[in-house]
């Protein structure tokens, strides 16, 4: 089978929860024509259909139809699957016209107008009380320009490529201009597989002559010619106190600086960029079933997809990827796996002698694990629901011979071997970094915490950091400037791989041709001296774990519908976590209950690589029915792909160079492992492989695969070792030392996901917290810094 390369690694998560929804056969009553369509219920609706030539080129045309509702904001398609890099198309209804435009995202931020030649022309279109229908002819839409992520669009001579919807609920700022400003969607938004087989038709061109005379395109003409003015966001000035460290990002690695450094007796303030999450740090975000019950989304693990459909106000805007931008970081919004590292993680990715070798981590993964419990139960009344999964996969794995293991009292046991997953939750609720090393930070006199506060950048004199320059979120936001306690404080970015980054290339600090983009945008004014940059390799060495999923189904499968759980959980199920913290909705969406390992002996370089399967309970590839399952196989520990992020002119941070199967030992280990699955499945009768088909080899689904590549679990951007990456010229190399100290300052350290060396094993939350534990020990063992003076 032939898939669409518009796919790319920029849909990674995107594409990973596409849950099964897939274009079907449709022929339009008004006018005949044959599509592929997607009907969304959404708030109103939403209905994308599309056609081909019988025989496409490429970059093929084709007619397309929207169909939305009036009363909704906008109603848009993604091209290329994800919002961010791939081509849009956004359109409206202005009483009985439609208007469009194409724009194109280099983050999670408003799309900007797209320049390039795609053309769409009204073939048909209607206009009732309740909904618009436009039919048009898209031409040079299936490719496009200018992406920040390197996607250039869609094959449309493959079998199957992955598409995006989106709409909001409110808010073109001038309807009757293409070019309006919008707002950022809030009536739901997903992926969908797009069954290019079936959309091919040899009436296509008799389609197009009987189209009544083209209209002109209401596409982009000019720019905007009015805009709304939002409230200016001012913040409160930051107070004039100083500080022993000042921790930049309240997620996994920075909760845990926090608490450690204050618990040592030092003055930390912590700056948050977000809001609250859980109840207990006082987020409000939720359905009314949970808030009326002192809940959030955040808290109850059956609501964590949520985030794939609802992100507002939580997803970082100006990432290229989807990030957490509140409280918790990914440990607020993710699906709670938690696993203790096995020794191969820091032995095979750290030097003897440095400090972080499998037994220099045993007292800080111990001081982890002793925090924060891991439970394979989360349901509080001892029962595990939706096993239908692992009843399966134990006679896949156990009848080739694979070892039933409890996953973190055997975290070394990582070759074929399969467990129940373990969970961070603690009595039934979200656990985690934000139920135990915020709550006791939060709770001492020598810690604040700031939220809806960006950093934006660092105030350094040469190599000294004095303090950080801030602007406010919201207006509950501190703007303005923190200052260090003179000549001994420390900055500790954990803003994330992306978010550190950012930081670091607007203070100066970061590859030449990164820190030249800075002084040319708006922040140039603002940018410390070229005489002071440090040249480092920020945003190299990028890795994430290489995803390929496989979807099978089985009749003895029952899917259950987590999304359905936000505005109608079923009241059963409803009732009995309320009451008891039990049941179906104690347990991660979509069930991902079920994992298994393996080690790929390397014969391309002699490099062993690590797999694991996270098996959950719904389709993906554009799979359908309700018997099915996703395996999503990861490579990890041992993979040696490296990518690069960078950022652009608007100050956003994105992928520059995916990091996904660069090299052959990486590319024969992921067939290896999925040979070795496939010949596991096929003993167990009822199995049946939609994905890759039943008469594919694992090295053709490999080598041809179009499905979403990435996992999200991005590592390595500021890499640790002690090859000082100044002597490359910010090329190559190491960005912070041993210490997690970057190199060529005095108290600027990094403590986050983007100091791994290499890629780990497992989901990264634990190992990122470890690490963190680690770090913080070291950096209150250093002597004071050198002093600075203030400018």
């Amino acid at each position: 089978m032939k898939f669409g390369l518009g796919l790319l690694s920029v849909l990674t998560a995107l594409t990973a929860t596409v849950s099964g929804q897939a274009t079907s056969a449709y022929t339009d009553p008004a006018t005949g024509i044959q599509f592929q369509r997607i009907d969304i219920q959404s708030n109103g609706g939403f209905h994308f259909a599309i056609a081909f030539p019988q025989n496409p080129a490429s970059d093929s045309e084709f007619i397309g139809q929207i169909k939305g509702p009036v009363n909704t904001g906008y109603s848009a398609v993604a091209l290329g699957g994800a919002m961010v890099g791939n081509l849009l198309l956004v359109s409206w209804a202005q009483g009985s016209t439609i208007r469009h435009s194409f724009r194109i995202a280099e983050s999670y931020i408003e799309p900007s107008i797209y320049t390039g030649n795609a053309v769409a022309t009204t073939m048909y279109s209607t206009v009732n009380s309740t909904h618009f229908t436009w039919t048009f002819r898209c031409q040079n839409c299936a490719t496009w320009s200018g992406s920040s992520t390197g996607s250039t669009g869609f094959d449309a001579s493959a079998d199957f490529t992955v598409m995006g919807w989106a709409q909001a609920s409110s808010g073109t700022t001038n309807p009757s201009d293409p070019n309006s400003a919008i707002i950022q969607h809030d009536n739901g938004f997903s992926g969908f597989n797009v069954v290019l087989t079936n959309a091919r038709f040899a009436k296509y061109s008799s389609w197009i002559s009987a189209a009544p005379t083209a209209t002109s395109s209401t596409g982009p003409t000019s720019s905007p010619t009015s805009t709304t003015t939002s409230a200016v966001v001012t913040g409160t000035p930051a107070p004039a106190t100083t500080y022993d460290y000042i921790v930049v990002g309240g997620g996994a690695g920075g909760m845990v600086a926090a608490d450690k450094l204050s618990q040592a007796g030092k003055r930390v303030l912590l700056i948050e960029r977000g809001p609250p999450s859980t109840w207990a740090t006082g987020g409000r975000n939720g359905p009314s079933w949970a808030t009326s019950n002192s809940l959030t989304r955040y808290d109850i693990p059956g609501l964590c997809n949520q985030i794939w459909i609802d992100s507002v106000g939580i997803a970082c805007r100006d990432v290229g990827t989807m990030a957490g931008c509140v409280l918790g970081g990914g440990t607020a919004i993710n699906a709670g796996l938690f696993f203790k590292p096995p020794a191969q993680d820091w032995d095979l990715n750290f030097p003897a002698g440095s400090g972080w070798r499998s037994t220099d981590m045993t007292a800080a993964t111990n001081r982890v694990f002793s925090r924060i419990p891991t439970t394979d139960t989360p349901s509080q009344d001892g029962k595990r629901y939706i096993q239908e999964s692992y009843n399966l996969m134990s006679n896949i794995f156990g009848g080739s011979g694979w070892t039933s293991v409890t996953a973190n009292n055997s975290p070394n046991s990582k070759n074929r071997t399969y467990a129940h997953t373990p969970f961070m939750y603690i009595n039934g609720q979200r656990g985690g970094p934000l139920a135990t090393y915020y709550q006791t930070a939060k709770s001492r006199s020598n810690v604040k915490v700031v939220l809806n506060t960006m950093v934006d950048r660092i105030i350094r004199n040469g190599t000294h950091i004095l303090g950080v320059e801030l602007s406010p979120a919201t207006n509950e936001g501190w703007s303005g400037k923190v200052m260090l306690k003179y000549g001994t404080g420390r900055v500790v970015l954990s803003a994330g791989v992306f978010g550190t980054a950012k930081i670091l290339f607007r203070s100066g600090i970061g590859p030449t041709d990164m820190l030249n983009i800075v002084k040319a945008s708006s922040d140039g004014p603002k940018m410390i001296d070229s005489s002071d940059w440090i040249n480092l390799p920020v945003g190299y060495n990028l890795m994430d774990h290489t995803n390929t999923d496989v979807v099978i189904s089985h009749p003895s499968i029952v899917p259950y519908d987590f999304y359905a759980a936000w505005d109608t959980p079923i009241e059963a199920d409803k009732t009995q976590y309320l009451n008891s913290r039990a049941g179906r909705l104690a347990g991660a969406a979509p069930a991902p209950n079920t994992m298994a390992w393996e080690t790929i002996p390397g014969s391309v370089d002699g490099i062993a690589r690590q797999l694991q399967w996270t098996i959950r309970v719904e389709g993906s590839m554009g799979a359908t029915g309700d018997n099915l399952l996703t395996l999503s196989q990861y490579l990890g520990t041992g993979m040696t792909s490296r990518g690069r992020l960078g950022i652009s002119s608007t100050l956003t941070t994105s992928v520059i160079t995916p990091p996904y199967l660069k090299n052959e030992g990486d590319i024969q280990a992921v067939i290896k492992g999925l040979n070795s699955l496939m010949v596991a499945a096929k003993k167990i009768s009822g199995v049946t492989f939609l994905f890759p088909s039943p008469t594919q080899t694992a090295e053709d689904y490999v080598r041809s695969y179009g499905g979403g590549q990435g996992a999200n679990h991005w590592l390595g951007s500021c890499k640790m070792g002690s090859d000082d990456g100044r002597r490359s010229g910010g090329t190559s190399g190491s960005v912070v030392d041993f210490n997690t100290k970057v190199y060529g300052t005095d108290n600027l350290f990094v403590v986050d996901a983007s100091v791994f060396p290499g890629q780990i094993t497992t989901n990264p939350a634990a190992p990122i917290i470890v690490m963190a534990e680690r770090a913080v020990e070291r950096i209150l063992a250093l002597a004071s810094p050198h002093h600075g003076s203030y400018v």
